[in-house]
């Protein structure tokens, strides 16, 4: 879906001006809950079980979701609804300030079970826009029209068995892919494969002749994939098991030569890593400008480590924050000026502790100026109670996405001059689920 601003409108976003809330790490409590994983166990136990309550219900059949796409152009968001089929609710998705361009189901992008997770995308060098699609079974690849359309060219197959958690991003002209799924290890595509397709006869692609991979991970699965394009490599986090090895935490893959990946190293310091944003530093902290960071986002803590060298790895600081549940996944406001970052936490709204108590999603602001010392400044709060999960900044803006309230796309502007989030403002929204029926949308 290619979204558009419509209208110079925002909304007001809740914030606070309190005192710094950064804490020291609570290792009594780190090593009961996180370092066993039954925290990360608990998240995606609700998360199963709702998931498979609905499938039980027919509410995932690809059936109630038709593709729709139209010849005459977008359909507006008029008041706060797009009306994609006009007069059927089923078909009526809330929003402000974006409007509705193309859906495709999983069915119609060759996904028997129509369950996905993660996309990214790719530019050609000619201009050309492609999308690949995380599905249960693979990954679907599209090319996003310049009139704003998906049009479905081909799939890459799981590599081993099916999983509801596959993650993608991309390196130069490639898309690595990794999955929960054990056995999978790293898929490794050439996305100028796409380039010549015909739509009319989509390809499948074969996980023997059409990628290159990597299986240097402990039991080939991986909860998610990081990557520093600049210094050519990608990381690994989350590749279970959590005690022995390189204890789940980062797992550097060196691109250098994308058909032969290797392994230099990992960091094991801290364990299990969620998330993370590896980056060269470039930023106030004149005692790390060159080196290569990484932000890691570690189920209770913001933990920022000197990657510089992968065979031997340093911990600058670990970090918590008052309402800590489950640090999930952050960003830095601006790569070339690494002073704030911002972090959202996946369970603070269901364990209702911290300013998330009263179940209105919480994005915090840290102003990481001495890596060694990051401070909380402050946070927003969204306006509608949900449970934020991933966000990503482009030119100053957080685009985020929410179970529950769907595309959030937030202006960040005023942080440097307002760390407190004060002037933090909503600048549009559009929830595909429609009708919200649980806070897992």
């Amino acid at each position: 879906m290619k979204s558009k601003f419509v209208t110079g409108l925002v909304a007001g976003i809740a914030c606070s001006s309190a005192a710094a809330k950064e804490l020291p790490p609570d290792d009594v409590k780190g090593a009961e809950l996180y370092e066993t994983g039954i925290m990360m166990d608990r998240v995606m136990s609700l998360k199963l079980e709702v998931w498979e309550a609905r499938d039980a219900l027919g509410t995932y059949n690809s059936s109630n979701y038709p593709s729709r796409s139209f010849a005459d152009g977008p359909v507006a968001c008029v008041n706060g609804l797009a009306e994609v089929v006009p007069g059927d609710a089923d078909q009526t998705f809330r929003c402000s300030n974006i409007d509705f361009y193309d859906f495709v189901s999983h069915a119609d992008l060759g996904g028997p079970i129509a369950q996905g997770s993660s996309s990214w995308g790719w530019t050609s060098d000619d201009g050309r826009e492609f999308v690949a699609i995380g599905q249960g079974e693979g990954t679907a690849f599209a090319e996003v029209s310049s009139e704003g359309k998906l049009i479905y060219l081909g799939r890459l197959p799981q590599y081993s068995t099916t999983s509801r958690w596959r993650e993608i991003r991309s390196y130069k002209n490639y898309m690595v892919i990794g999955s929960e799924a054990s056995r999978h290890g790293v898929q490794i595509f050439d996305m100028t494969k796409l380039l010549d397709v015909n739509p009319a006869n989509p390809v499948i692609f074969s996980n023997s002749e059409d990628i290159y991979h990597f299986n240097g991970l402990p039991q080939g699965s991986t909860h998610n994939i990081v990557i520093n394009e600049e210094s050519q490599y990608a990381v690994s986090v989350g590749a279970v098991p959590r005690n022995t090895g390189c204890r789940a935490g980062l797992i550097f893959i060196d691109l250098t030569d994308p058909a032969n990946p290797t392994s230099p190293g990992c960091a094991s310091g801290d364990g299990y890593v969620h998330d993370a944003q590896c980056v060269v530093y470039r930023g106030p902290d004149t005692k790390y400008v060159g080196t290569e960071i990484c932000y890691g986002y570690n189920e209770d803590t913001l933990t920022i480590y000197d990657v510089t060298d992968k065979t031997t790895t340093t911990i600058i600081s670990r970090t918590t924050y008052e309402g800590a549940s489950y640090t999930h996944q952050g960003w830095v406001l601006d790569p070339e000026w690494q002073q704030f970052l911002i972090l959202d936490d996946e369970y603070d709204e269901v364990d209702q502790v911290g300013p998330a108590a009263d179940g209105y999603p919480v994005t915090y602001i840290w102003d990481i100026s001495s890596l060694e010392n990051p401070v909380q400044t402050g946070y927003f709060k969204g306006t509608v109670k949900s449970i934020d999960h991933n966000q990503y900044v482009h030119n100053g803006r957080a685009y985020q996405s929410n179970y529950g309230s769907g595309l959030r796309i937030v202006d960040l502007s005023s942080i440097p001059e307002d760390p407190t989030g004060a002037g933090v403002e909503e600048l549009g929204f559009f929830d595909g689920m429609y009708k919200n029926v649980s806070i897992l949308n």
